[in-house]
């Protein structure tokens, strides 16, 4: 039986109502039998790994480097990679879902990947912004969300 995969996106420095927000999406996620995969390092991936974790959740962290030394605490599975930031496409394309929490360039590398990737797959957006950078060009590919709820279920309606 397989279990559905949902990136967690978000800067590596974010301040304290970010980070709050990203540990509750992860804990939500982990309650509702969902593998949180992340970029495994500090910030909001670390902030989902640590709601994910004390869920009783799976995190899979998808390295940029290839030292798994650096790697957040909360992870159950550390893929070092050693692909730099191409690691973003690795973990847009590692998930049926992606829910980036807050913004950076990076998270916007890896919303990019997400909803590319499902537009040439024909599948519907399952990509979902929780207080993040607003793209005008692309209104009906990423999902806004006002709460972390809202974003999980966004997410996973009809996974």
């Amino acid at each position: 039986m397989s279990r559905v995969q949902v990136a967690v996106c978000g800067p590596s420095a974010a301040d304290a109502p970010t980070l709050a927000a990203a540990e509750e999406v992860g804990r939500l996620l982990a309650e509702r039998g969902a593998v949180v995969v992340c970029g495994g390092y500090g910030g909001v991936m670390q902030a989902a790994a640590r709601g994910a974790h004390a869920a009783g959740g799976t995190v899979v962290g998808i390295l940029s480097g290839d030292d798994p030394g650096p790697a957040n605490p909360h992870l159950d599975i550390v893929v070092p990679t050693g692909l730099g930031q191409a690691r973003n496409t690795v973990i847009a394309l590692s998930c049926e879902a992606l829910i980036a929490v807050g913004g950076s360039w990076g998270t916007l590398s890896e919303v990019a990947h997400a909803v590319r990737h499902r537009e040439r797959a024909g599948r519907p957006a399952r990509v979902v912004w929780l207080d993040g950078w607003t793209i005008p060009q692309a209104p009906d590919a990423i999902l806004a969300a006002d709460t972390p709820a809202g974003a999980v279920d966004a997410a996973l309606s009809g996974l």
